[in-house]
């Protein structure tokens, strides 16, 4: 039997860089000395555990430490791994003065390093794998979940014509889209007949809900995603903004209160779960949570809370049946992700909860 994951230490700081992950070093050092001001080679390349969707690489240097994202190499989809599109929404945001690391350049030559990459600085503190944060006092914990709900409201009220980001999507419709997107996907990749899902893509096309507000969106807003500073509950970085648009504020929010009803995994795979946690101090009951939410945006309350839920965890869940199904096909990277299969099923049955609640 696997042993549970120990997600702070799987996840946590750099590793050598993986074989299939290589490049030309020197390339990079030549390439990035004439254009990024102050970088004084030699350099040191080391490759970050965690979040590796897009490779990301820790570059050390003797007078600073930088981060370096790429595409992956071979052969990829059309729309994924859109570095360009993280490049442009983090520069966007660090002008306004949002926590984001700072961006020094966007290379699209693939002649440097085999795919096209960005660089930033490298932002220090901590990175908190489990959503309850072991470890720490009461106090920082409640501090931290207002930081990350401050952040929300900050990032959903961005105003994205100054921002330059008035293109950077197209928001009408953006709960439908990723409905019929998810369950086109979850059909490609299906393995197994699970009812809930069934009568989840039967549902949800006509309950689609929508906010009727055009904001920025991250997409993908979770603690594991924030540099937390080292000795202050202050977020210091957003990071993993692959899957920002412009899209329905309430859709991103509700992402994010996932973790309060999180099927929580015996093999520690998947994402993380305030299950079993939400009595320690600090951890905000989810009603007071989005009330705090509601009123740094200056609305009443969420009408069709549930029926948002409900399309997350269908989202999550068909996600997570992608990754079984590249178990399926023989193209899954991660070794442990045979251990998502588990987790489908009882992540659209709290979908299925969801939707019930809201009327299904």
């Amino acid at each position: 039997m696997t042993q549970p994951m120990d997600r702070q230490a799987e996840f946590s700081g750099t590793r050598d860089v993986r074989e299939a992950h290589r490049f030309d070093e020197a390339a990079l050092t030549d390439y990035l000395k004439t254009r990024i001001p102050g970088f004084t080679p030699p350099m040191t390349v080391e490759q970050f555990k965690g979040g590796q969707s897009n490779p990301t690489y820790k570059l050390v240097t003797a007078g600073a430490s930088y981060v370096l994202r790429r595409k992956p190499p071979g052969k990829l989809l059309p729309s994924a791994h859109a570095v360009d599109r993280e490049y442009r929404v983090i520069k966007a945001l660090h002008a306004q003065g949002l926590p984001v690391a700072r961006p020094h350049l966007l290379c699209e030559d693939t002649g440097i390093i085999g795919t096209d990459f960005y660089v930033m600085d490298f932002v220090g503190g901590r990175v908190f794998w489990e959503p309850y944060m072991p470890g720490i006092s009461g106090l920082e914990r409640a501090r931290v979940f207002n930081e990350l709900n401050s952040f929300m409201a900050r990032l959903h009220s961005v105003d994205i014509d100054s921002a330059g980001l008035a293109d950077f999507g197209r928001a009408e419709g953006y709960v439908a889209r990723q409905i019929k997107r998810w369950s086109q996907q979850y059909r490609a990749s299906q393995t197994e007949k699970i009812p809930a899902m069934d009568r989840l893509m039967d549902w949800l096309p006509d309950a689609s809900p929508s906010s009727g507000q055009v904001s920025l969106v991250h997409g993908d807003f979770r603690l594991d995603n924030c540099i937390i500073d080292k000795t202050a509950p202050e977020i210091r970085a957003v990071l993993d903004w692959e899957l920002s648009t412009l899209g329905d504020p309430i859709a991103d929010f509700t992402y994010h209160l996932m973790q309060w009803r999180m099927p929580p995994s015996d093999s520690g795979a998947g994402v993380g779960s305030l299950i079993g946690h939400e009595h320690l101090e600090g951890v905000p009951a989810l009603e007071d949570y989005v009330a705090t939410y509601c009123r740094q945006r200056g609305l009443s309350s969420i009408p069709d809370l549930d029926t948002y839920l409900a399309y997350n965890f269908f989202r999550m869940a068909a996600i997570f049946q992608g990754i079984v199904g590249r178990v399926r096909d023989g193209t899954a990277a991660n070794p442990r992700a045979a251990e998502i299969a588990g987790l489908v099923s009882p992540m659209a049955d709290v979908a299925w909860d969801y939707a019930r609640r809201a009327g299904a």
